[in-house]
């Protein structure tokens, strides 16, 4: 190590963060299966190493997992550590919100403008508001609606172990139906705001939805169209009803679905509710179904994307997220700490996915409950995305804690380059600019793991006069921690925002560990790696047919991990889902393949399987290196990683937004390649105008003419040329691309080849080109121009035609926040750039091609 480790003060947990030093060791944090560590586990989940399944006779429960939301699974004490009890003794969320309300009840929890919640067209949007003029609820008043809110669903007819959906854009609401739900003994189930009417219904159906909680009328209107395949739904509850009117109840044959708006839950309803649960003397009180809860039982449903199939619903326990939350909020250097400088967060994150609650929803409530300071959450405006003045908010609000998906960070990356490459700067200031940025990259190198940390000479005056100016026009002045997860991120990105002086972390996990698994700092990161284990965490690389694990590489070799050494990424602790739902009341066929999908996803050792593939260096930092279902497995059967030569070929060629391969079963690998477009946001596909760093030939402005004009499809053929002649990209002759092709649009969550979270769906956007596939590879050129026709030709377009995801709003950011940006970047648009100087149209678009 060259510096000590340097212990923060947690929440009582035994947390560090450190500065540029080897990680704990991994006799403390990964033990062997003979270790104190997993005898306890083995003895708390009811198994013992080697186990078979549990031998139940209803078939509901394996050693380390169950599919019976009703359960109540042992807590997964460790030994000793931070996964202790000792550390931290499970508890529920009920009785972390109580404290929060009962040390910080007069604190402000949840912040949001007090301006109309839609324009009309044409309208403009109304200025900025004032923080200290948000509307705000505070830790006591929320409590107090969560409780109102929840008696009023139990009167309503919600059952101990229902399930509530909540589905629309963020707001207070979104959380308060949440939290009401989980106080009440049921179990809460988002419903991205993208989900088609096919998708709201499994979902619906699948948790046995009781009562839904929508944003508006049009939402009512599409769980109205499916209500006849929802028995189990008793109540709509619309929190922003147009014009303030609400729909209709809902009639289903001799059966009525009360429709009402937020107001009147919490309001008559939920004094309807109080008196009637008084009556009965308590019996069935909002505050007895908070005291039956138990640190084992199930609060929510997570869906998995259901990138191969239906989603799943995992369900995760009330300790799984507390221990969680604590155990990652204890990473954070300074959060929670300074009670004059509450910590703030934007919630903008889809809240159904697992990242977005804990952030927005259960790390809120851990700090404020056990820290001395407290944290607010303020929300963007719901039509944000349409006004494009998310920028206003995040420079406002200024957060102390971002996460942003690569997709994200690269986006504000390229529109950053893009408005520079417009207006290239000269002179003196090109010069300051290309010197502080050197500086803040030599800062950055400087910080990661194995550097000493210092700063070059005169960082302070470069920070002053530049990269602090940056990040006071994004807003990220005051941000402690900017950090991204969900797929991996590129270097040239973290370069990038290094030389700005902004970190971007890399964390790692999944639904089905409660978020993260591996967690990198300021302090302690490798660009590339995603970190290393949290306190109490187990992970280990596994050899995925000895299921031995695999030696350690060594990065600073220089060479590529070698196949030996990767293996699946495996993990392990107190923050491992209880298992996937299965709902027997959709037939015995379900629950097999729900019982097959847990045997799978959870060993008889209790390892999770996560299905990345991926290598742990000497330092015991993770690095994801593909996805098991993602490889390609060739004709001569060659394991086929798509993902490095997919990235490589983007790093060669700035106007290529997606390229996917195909080659499964096949003599050989093709490419299906999109372009940046105008509008193309991941949420949405974009036209036909080619992005100002697409624009790389002259008179080339549209994807219709690229596809037709050899120059360019010259530059992108020397692209995957490039690619495939480079061994550190291409490990053999099967992982090359021998033809590609260039599709009429990109892909997008709204025409079905991207997940919410960007994730690729490659099955989906293959089986929307497979004529055209077929025809590649029959074709004797290595570029075939895309002909649509053929079954499964161009499919996707009119799909998701509803909400806009949440997503969109922070693209729509990027957009907004280097426009507001303008003033600035046209006195100072140096800032983001090394060569441009004053030249033509045309030797501009040259040096883009260049990646200049």
């Amino acid at each position: 190590p060259t510096a000590p480790w340097v212990p923060i003060a947690t929440m009582g947990c035994k947390a560090s963060v450190h500065v540029n030093a080897h990680p704990p060791t991994w006799a403390e944090i990964n033990s062997p299966s003979d270790s104190p560590y997993f005898s306890q586990y083995a003895r708390a989940t009811g198994g013992a190493a080697g186990d078979d399944e549990s031998k139940a006779a209803d078939g509901t429960v394996g050693a380390h997992w169950t599919h019976d939301r009703t359960a109540e699974v042992p807590i997964r004490y460790a030994a000793k550590g931070a996964a202790s009890e000792a550390v931290w003794k499970a508890r529920t969320l009920c009785e972390i919100f109580t404290l929060a309300a009962s040390k910080k009840g007069a604190r402000a929890a949840l912040c949001v403008e007090d301006v109309p919640a839609i324009l009309a067209k044409g309208e403009a949007p109304p200025a900025a508001v004032p923080l200290n003029e948000w509307r705000t609820l505070t830790y006591g008043q929320y409590f107090d609606q969560c409780k109102r809110a929840g008696q009023a669903f139990i009167h309503l007819g919600l059952d101990k172990f229902d399930a509530v959906n909540i589905y629309g854009f963020n707001s207070p609401q979104w959380l308060m139906g949440e939290m009401a739900c989980i106080l009440a003994g049921g179990i809460a189930a988002g419903i991205y705001p993208t989900d088609t009417a096919g998708q709201v219904e499994y979902k619906a159906k699948h948790s046995g939805a009781s009562i839904a909680v929508v944003e508006n009328n049009a939402k009512v209107a599409l769980f109205a169209s499916v209500a006849a395949n929802l028995p189990k739904l008793k109540a709509v509850v619309v929190w922003a009803p147009e014009g303030g009117k609400k729909p209709e109840d809902i009639t289903v044959g001799d059966r009525t679905i009360r429709v009402l708006t937020w107001d009147e839950l919490v309001g008559d309803v939920a004094e309807e509710a109080i008196k009637a649960a008084a009556e009965e003397g308590g019996i069935d009180s909002i505050a007895s179904r908070m005291d039956g809860q138990k640190p084992g039982n199930c609060c929510s449903y997570i869906y998995t994307s259901g990138t191969t199939g239906e989603p799943k619903a995992v369900m995760i326990s009330h300790d799984n997220i507390l221990w969680e939350a604590q155990n990652a909020a204890s990473q954070i250097n300074g959060m929670g700490i300074d009670e004059a400088q509450p910590d703030r967060i934007i919630s903008y994150l889809p809240l159904s996915h697992v990242a977005g609650m804990m952030v927005d929803i259960v790390c809120p409530l851990v700090v404020t409950a056990l820290m001395p300071s407290y944290t607010t959450v303020y929300f963007a405006r719901p039509y944000d995305l349409k006004a494009g003045t998310i920028g206003d908010r995040l420079r406002g609000v200024e957060p102390t804690l971002f996460l942003g998906v690569p997709r994200v960070w690269e986006k504000i990356q390229e529109k950053m380059m893009a408005t520079v490459a417009a207006n290239p700067p000269v002179g003196v200031k090109l010069k300051i600019a290309r010197w502080a940025k050197k500086r803040g990259l030599q800062h950055s190198l400087a910080m990661q793991m194995g550097g000493d940390g210092s700063y070059g000479c005169c960082h302070n005056f470069a920070d002053k006069k530049v990269l602090s100016v940056v990040k006071s026009r994004l807003g990220l002045t005051h941000c402690k921690f900017a950090f991204t997860g969900a797929a991996p991120i590129k270097t040239e990105t973290l370069e990038y925002f290094g030389a700005l002086g902004i970190m971007i972390n890399e964390v790692y996990g999944m639904s089905e560990c409660t978020g993260a698994t591996t967690w990198s700092t300021d302090e302690a990161h490798k660009w590339g790696s995603c970190g290393w284990a949290l306190p109490g965490q187990e992970v280990r690389i596994l050899d995925s047919e000895t299921g031995k694990e695999c030696p350690r590489w060594d990065s600073k070799s220089g060479a590529k991990p070698t196949e030996a050494q990767q293996g699946e990424v495996c993990y392990r602790g107190r923050h491992i889902m209880m298992g996937y739902m299965a709902n027997p009341e959709l037939g015995e066929e379900h629950v097999a393949l729900i019982t097959k999908k847990n045997q799978e996803a959870i060993d008889a050792d209790g390892w999770l399987h996560s299905g990345d593939k991926g290598t742990m260096d000497e330092d015991g930092m993770v690095r994801i290196t593909g996805r098991y279902k993602e490889l390609i497995i060739g004709a001569g059967g060659e394991n086929i990683a798509p993902v490095p030569v997919e990235d490589a070929v983007k790093a060669r060629c700035p106007a290529i937004s997606n390229i996917m391969m195909v080659g499964d079963k096949r003599k050989f690998n093709v490419a299906l390649v999109t372009l940046k477009a105008v509008g193309a946001t991941g949420d949405a596909p974009g036209g036909d105008e080619l992005d100002v760093v697409a624009r790389l030939v002259d008179g080339v402005s549209t994807i219709s003419q690229a596809v037709d004009n050899k120059d360019y499809v010259a530059l992108i053929q020397k692209a995957i040329a490039d690619t495939n002649a480079d061994p550190n990209a291409v490990a053999s002759n099967a992982s090359k691309i021998q033809k590609f092709t260039i599709l009429p649009r990109d892909f997008s969550v709204q025409t079905g080849e991207l997940t919410p979270t960007f994730k690729l769906k490659r099955s989906v956007a293959e089986g929307f080109h497979t004529a055209h596939i077929d025809r590649m590879y029959e074709a004797k050129d290595a570029y075939v121009r895309y002909v649509a026709g053929g079954a499964g030709d161009g499919g996707g377009a009119g799909q998701a035609k509803g909400g806009m995801s949440t997503t969109v709003v922070v693209i729509l950011f990027l957009i907004t926040a280097v426009g507001g940006l303008a003033a600035y970047i046209y006195t100072h648009p140096e800032l983001h750039s090394k060569k441009f100087k004053p030249i033509s149209k045309k030797k501009e678009q040259k040096a883009m091609r260049k990646g200049r």
